[in-house]
């Protein structure tokens, strides 16, 4: 299955994986977007980073990582859930010079020192009460890894591995972490052969064999291929995989609630000096038109602009 996360467990080891391979769910990204190399792998190693972290939480709701720069990139975005929905984004500042093919993440968001990395956690609507959680840690690390696991182990005491990587055709993620007790975030529970064991060596082990994985297997090969020839001598437990797929919640209503906040005189200002009020979506680059007379409806009680058409 293409677009998918797989987990897996060490049998009698607490160890657990993730491994996430984005195809055509990358690519809706990748075709919506006109981004330098560097700024496109950094963004699909983000998105794959997301993804995977998103199925470690016991939370109903969306996970969002925000890394803002004061380099290039002004804003990477990534949302997703547990489900395996994601939606990406990014916001370039205007240079002279787009980034070096080989830049990596320091040189795109922390040029001079001041990156920040913002994880927030959205409850859905089967939490109704509940408030965002918000984390604002410091950029630590040249990689959109090493940033991720200073993060997991500062803020959330789960010592974490990842391997990413990233090209116009593929998003790919391997994670690893050490649980506190075998099973005791795991569901559904490993078979009874799965016992627990002695074998105190098992996490180190297992971040040696990954580290022998090079960009170019990950891009390359199938998930099931990379974790049999990481891990074919390891007593893993494989649990149902994920399908993983692109998907943006914008609309319409959306944006006309959006400009109903701009306030009457700023659209009309915009209509008068424009002829209309053209807004496209960030993540997806659908692009929302309203002409004077949809303007006017907006701030009218009981009135809706009409649904736009699709584009071709």
């Amino acid at each position: 299955m293409t677009d998918s996360l797989q987990r897996f467990m060490l049998r009698g080891a607490p160890v657990r994986g993730e491994i996430v391979s984005l195809d055509a769910a990358w690519l809706e990204v990748v075709n919506r977007h006109e981004l330098p190399e560097s700024v496109r792998d950094r963004l699909g190693e983000l998105s794959a980073a997301a993804l995977l972290l998103a199925a470690t939480l016991k939370f109903e709701g969306s996970l969002v990582l925000q890394i803002h720069g004061d380099g290039p990139v002004a804003l990477f975005v990534v949302e997703c859930d547990a489900s395996g929905t994601y939606r990406a984004t990014v916001k370039l500042r205007e240079h002279d010079r787009p980034p070096s093919c080989d830049a990596d993440l320091r040189d795109l968001v922390d040029a001079n020192g001041k990156g920040r990395f913002v994880v927030t956690l959205v409850p859905g609507r089967s939490t109704p009460g509940r408030q965002p959680y918000q984390g604002i840690v410091p950029f630590e690390g040249h990689s959109v890894a090493l940033v991720l696991e200073h993060y997991m182990a500062r803020s959330e005491q789960v010592p974490t591995r990842l391997w990413l990587a990233a090209d116009a055709q593929r998003a790919v993620g391997l994670l690893l972490q050490r649980l506190p007790s075998l099973g005791g975030n795991e569901s559904p529970t490993p078979p009874a052969s799965a016992a627990p064991i002695d074998d105190d060596d098992a996490w180190n082990r297992m971040q040696q064999l990954a580290d022998t994985i090079t960009r170019g297997e990950l891009l390359r090969l199938p998930p099931e291929h990379v974790i049999r020839r990481l891990f074919w001598q390891e007593p893993l437990h494989a649990f149902e995989q994920r399908p993983c797929r692109f998907a943006c919640t914008c609309s319409r209503g959306k944006v006309a609630s959006m400009l109903r906040m701009l306030g009457k005189e700023e659209v009309e200002e915009i209509v008068r000096d424009q002829g209309a009020v053209e807004v496209r979506c960030e993540f997806c680059n659908l692009p929302y038109a309203f002409d004077r007379v949809d303007c006017t409806g907006l701030f009218v009680e009981g009135l809706s602009a009409p649904a736009p058409a699709r584009p071709q």
